[in-house]
This record gives C-alpha cells, structure tokens and sequence, in this order.
C-alpha cells in the first residue's frame, strides 16, 4: 500500500491565543506526553527538540533525563549518566501526579537504566502506551548508547513498544542483519517485530535516493509505505527524536496509530523544509513552525 498523500494534520496557529489565559490550556492542550530520553546541549536533539515537538502539536510534555551531553551540531563531546535510582525517581513522581497518556523513550545509554526505566514502567505505567526510539549514534557518529547495553534493549525495551522506531542501522543492530536495499525493507521490519513490538516504523532516511520511505508493520503486517522526495540539507540534526516524539503526541491525544504516524511525518517533514540554518555541522530542526508569530 503506497501512501504518497499523506495527513496534513496539524494544530492550528496559536496566534492571539495566549492573551485568554489559562482557557487557552484548557482548551487546547491535551495528550500528557513523559519523555524518558537524554539532553542535548545544542538543543537540536533529545529532551529538547522532544519538548518542542510536543508542544508545537499542542501536547504536554514531561521529562525523565536519563544522561546530559555536551553536544552541538558538530559532534557529542561528553555524556554525564544520569543515576538510574533518579531515573526511576523523576518518571515515578510525574506518573504519581500528572499521569501519562503515552511515553517517549530515547537514549537510554547503559543496561542498568534500560533495566531500571522497564522496571519503572512496569510498576508505574503498565498500560500506557509506549514509543521507543532505538536512539544507538548520533547525527555526527558518536555512540549513545554503551557496549553492554545492546542485549538489554533487545530483550527488556524493545518488547514493550507500541511502536518501536529505527532507523536503517539501528533496525540492523538490533535485527543482526544488513538490508541496505529498499527491497529489503519488509524483511528487516518484519525481523524486528518478531523481537516483540507492536508495530514498527522502519525509517528509510539513510537509504540513498531521491525518495524517503518509510515502513509501517503492525503485527507483522505492512499496513502503510509513506515516500516522500528528499530535502537536500544538512539540517537533519534531531529528526529521529522529534518524530518519535511526534507520534507519542499523537498517540496520547487519541489518534489512530497510522494517524500519528502520518501527522509525525508531515511535522517533520515541514521542520525540515523550513530549518533555519543554525549551527556549523547537522543543524536543527524547525519544530515551532506549528506556530505563527504573534
């Protein structure tokens, strides 16, 4: 099934809006959104372009930070880890006051927080709906997440996605098979879903073309290809983040999951198209482009 026309689903502009007040809030905002995921310094990526995809989709965004790096579009120059006791911390007080309608999950970086952040969500959250983006390398090739912890997202994480979203050499390390070709898609999706997922959205951006595809399994099943042409830029710093996070909104706002994930796309899609060329390596995204100026 080829969706060439894709949702063009998007929260209207919030121009004059504000001045009501807390109607505005009370009105507007809805799905609550826990992104358990690491800092970006650069803003570009991780909790930060999390945040901001959540809220130009008109979402509530909470947090549990797993890992600070230093970071801009250049390159990761440290990872701090966060202690994973503090990681259980930070989801079990959110989840005990505000609740969640669907939960992030992004760079998780070591075995013991991909253990904890399980154990967490079992107990806290058993049935909230899950979106784990396999966040394994960075934009500039550093590795986010450790030696040791490959086994521990397979067998604990990646069992608990609603949606489980990787891109091309993600999907390889965790499947153990290369399928660089486009004709190989259904097979490495079909690969991961065997591991447990719900469904799986296999991202096609890495694949070399003019064309982006991008693959939707549910239960074993291709439910829908979604291609687009390829944006020419360098400014493709955080896409993986924002789009997972742009499901999770989605999802926690009542959206259908194919709904989501179109929605997901053209938002990306657009804060692509329209970045504003910050930064001297993989620049940011534009995720406010929901938003028009006041």
């Amino acid at each position: 099934m080829l969706n060439n026309q894709l949702l063009l689903i998007f929260p209207p502009p919030l121009r004059g809006r504000i001045k009501e007040g807390g109607s505005f809030w009370e009105k507007h905002v809805k799905g609550r959104v826990l992104i358990v995921a690491g800092s970006d310094s650069g803003g570009g990526a991780g909790i930060q372009a999390d945040i901001k995809a959540v809220t130009a989709l008109e979402g509530f965004a909470m947090t549990a930070i797993t890992a600070l790096t230093a970071q801009n579009t250049q390159g990761v120059f440290g990872i701090h880890e966060v202690p994973a006791s503090f990681v259980a911390e930070q989801m079990k007080v959110v989840l005990g006051d505000l609740g969640a309608d669907c939960i992030k999950i992004g760079m998780l970086h070591s075995s013991e927080i991909i253990r904890v952040v399980c154990d967490t969500l079992s107990q806290e959250a058993p049935e909230v709906p899950v979106v784990v983006d396999p966040v394994m390398v960075a934009k500039g090739g550093a590795s986010l997440l450790a030696d040791d912890a490959m086994d521990a997202l397979k067998s604990l994480m990646v069992p608990r996605a609603a949606i489980l979203t990787p891109n091309i050499p993600e999907a390889e390390a965790l499947a153990g098979l290369k399928a660089p070709r486009i004709e190989e898609a259904e097979d490495l999706a079909r690969a991961l879903s065997t591991m447990g997922p719900q469904a799986v959205l296999l991202k096609g951006g890495h694949r070399q073309g003019d064309e982006v595809m991008d693959l939707l399994m549910e239960r074993g099943n291709v439910t829908d290809i979604y291609s687009s042409p390829r944006i020419n830029t360098r400014h493709t710093h955080g896409t993986g983040c924002t789009l997972a996070s742009a499901i999770a909104t989605g999802i926690a706002q009542g959206l259908s999951l194919r709904e989501s994930v179109a929605r997901a796309r053209n938002y990306v899609v657009e804060a692509i198209r329209s970045a504003p060329g910050f930064g001297k390596g993989h620049g940011p995204l534009n995720h406010a482009h929901t938003v028009d100026e006041f």
